[in-house]
């Protein structure tokens, strides 16, 4: 009876440690907000920097799973190469052994229970008395979860003691540490968290349940179990998805295979040259070593072997998304980064197709950097005028589709984010659309030969193009745009709407012009300047905040 509960208390520690896992990084994603994915984006310029992104990152949020997702979804999406990529894995599982040292130190080293215990208190009333605000929610989040990861630990540590005089550890000191690496692959593909099968493996090196060189053994064996739930989340996606996952096997393959034959030469590093007489410490200091090991030795080669991993899987998508179509909604603040990036693509896609049906000359937008290279790819530039505005309407559709799925799994501002982004999508398609049916009014007055339906289209051309090179600097600031800057755009197309007509009724008084070219001019100008406007409804959407973009709202913008 006393065996049975003292394995019920383990796997209650287990539990609670998990959960405890889960909060933390709940709390540091949420009150985080996108820092860190900006952050990382900032520094993936280099190799050195991408791997000290990754450690970084991966030590404070302390989840190297969701640090890899964001790496997947962003590789997926163009964001990140595949090198740097790989670079930000290399320094995600430095970074998580961070954990593992707080495990060793204070859990084993003081009694954390002191803490814990009011720690737990604390967020518990925190939560239920102000959980209705963002913030004090997920510090609540942090404090539980700080509080219940030592208590989760406190039970596995008990319950290891408690086994100590029913366990003969002769037994086993003589069996192979190949069968105790797998036992750590075992057990971290169950429990899908290394910091688990370290905290039980300090559990049980405390008790004396194992020795120095059998941890170590379950330990190596844990860094290639973590490979699982990356893989898991790179099926079903593209090509890119999976040569991440596949780099990050073999990365943790190659690694427990050197650490394992160099085992012994290594963990004399630690007691003899290091002169680590702790066995806890020595086990988290062999954990961190080990993962220094991997970058030392993988960082000199990443350019080759980012190239031998893109030898394999090819891409046979027919998505026509370049962003959200490796996004997941189980990281909706991931997922919402993507979209946001889908939407400023489409919108410079619906500005690139309005211009040239005026065939005014795109060089300056095609140049953009952010979409040049997923535009070749895609062969849009060659696509005829049917073809970009199917093209546009896929790429509406896939955008509606994955705003459906996602508006559930978000809430607050960041929801409101989500509508105004889809709104955005809306109104580009509609400036889209407007354009393109009076495809034939505009042929019919560039090749007049009747001079005021000939200038009328000269006119209107000349302010297209100047409307969207201000339009495009907007879509490719990265600052949000002041109120004044869109109210002046509008001013200036409502403007050139009202004077174009104007100038037109007092030319056509003396004009040889039929009536039937009246209307077509006319048709022209109002489809003009609804397409205009909607064009910059779509940028209102990206670059106001919610209140801002209701006020915009209100301006009068129909006018006949």
């Amino acid at each position: 009876m006393e065996n049975l509960n003292s394995i019920f208390k383990l796997a209650a520690g287990i539990g609670l440690f998990l959960f405890a896992m889960y909060l933390i990084e709940e709390a540091l994603k949420n009150l985080s907000g996108r820092t860190f994915k900006l952050f990382l984006q900032r520094v993936t310029k280099n190799n050195i920097g991408a791997v000290a992104g990754g450690t970084i990152v991966t030590a404070i949020l302390q989840s190297s799973s969701m640090v890899s997702f964001m790496v997947l979804a962003f590789v997926g999406a163009g964001v990140f190469t595949m090198k740097n990529a790989m670079a930000i894995i290399l320094g995600a599982n430095l970074g998580t052994t961070l954990a593992s040292w707080l495990v060793a130190t204070l859990g084993f080293k003081t009694n954390i229970e002191i803490i814990a215990y009011p720690v737990v208190c604390i967020g518990g009333f925190l939560l239920i008395l102000f959980g209705n605000r963002k913030k004090i929610k997920y510090l609540s989040y942090f404090l539980l979860g700080f509080g219940l990861l030592f208590i989760g630990l406190s039970f596995m540590k008990t319950a290891m003691e408690a086994q100590v005089e029913h366990f003969d550890i002769s037994e086993y000191a003589a069996m192979p540490k190949i069968i105790f690496l797998f036992l750590g692959f075992s057990i971290t593909m169950v429990v899908q968290s290394s910091s688990v099968t370290m905290a039980l493996t300090l559990s049980a090196l405390h008790a004396g349940v194992v020795d120095f060189p059998t941890a170590a053994a379950i330990v190596l064996g844990s860094e290639t179990g973590t490979t699982i739930k990356i893989v898991l989340g790179a099926i079903g996606g593209n090509a890119s998805k999976k040569r991440v996952a596949l780099g990050n096997i073999l990365f943790n393959i190659i690694l427990t295979i050197i650490a394992f034959i160099l085992l012994k030469p290594i963990l004399l590093l630690i007691t003899d040259i290091f002169n680590i007489k702790d066995s806890l410490i020595g086990l988290v200091t062999f954990s961190s070593l080990i993962n220094l090991l991997a970058i030392l030795i993988f960082l000199p080669t990443l350019n080759f072997y980012a190239k031998f991993l893109e030898r394999f899987f090819k891409d046979s998508d027919g998505s026509t998304a370049a962003f959200i179509g490796h996004a997941s909604i189980k990281e909706p603040e991931t997922a919402l980064d993507l979209f946001r990036r889908e939407t400023k693509y489409f919108i410079h896609n619906s500005m690139l197709f309005n211009l040239e049906l005026f065939t005014i000359n795109t060089t300056s937008l095609e140049e953009n950097t952010d979409y040049k290279d997923i535009n070749q790819q895609r062969n849009f530039f060659s696509k005829t005028e049917e073809e970009k505005y199917e093209f546009l309407k896929q790429l509406q559709g896939e955008l509606q589709a994955f705003y459906l799925a996602l508006r559930t799994k978000l809430e607050g501002e960041k929801q409101a984010e989500l509508n105004q982004l889809i709104s955005a999508v809306r109104s580009s398609m509609h400036s889209v659309k407007s354009v393109k049916d009076i495809g034939t009014n505009i042929t019919n007055l560039r090749h007049s030969s009747k001079e005021i339906k000939y200038n009328f289209f000269i006119h209107h051309k000349k302010e297209t193009e100047n409307l969207y090179l201000r339009l495009n600097v907007l879509l490719s600031d990265d600052r949000k745009a002041s109120f004044e800057e869109l109210q002046h755009l509008f001013d200036s197309i409502q403007n050139n709407y009202t004077t174009a007509l104007n100038t037109f009724y007092t030319e056509a008084v003396n004009a040889p012009i039929e009536k039937i070219d009246i209307t077509t001019v006319i048709n022209f100008n109002r489809e003009l300047f609804t397409s205009n406007k909607a064009m910059l409804m779509a940028l209102k959407e990206i670059l106001l905040d919610e209140k801002q973009a209701e006020f915009f709202n209100e301006i009068p913008k129909y006018k006949t």
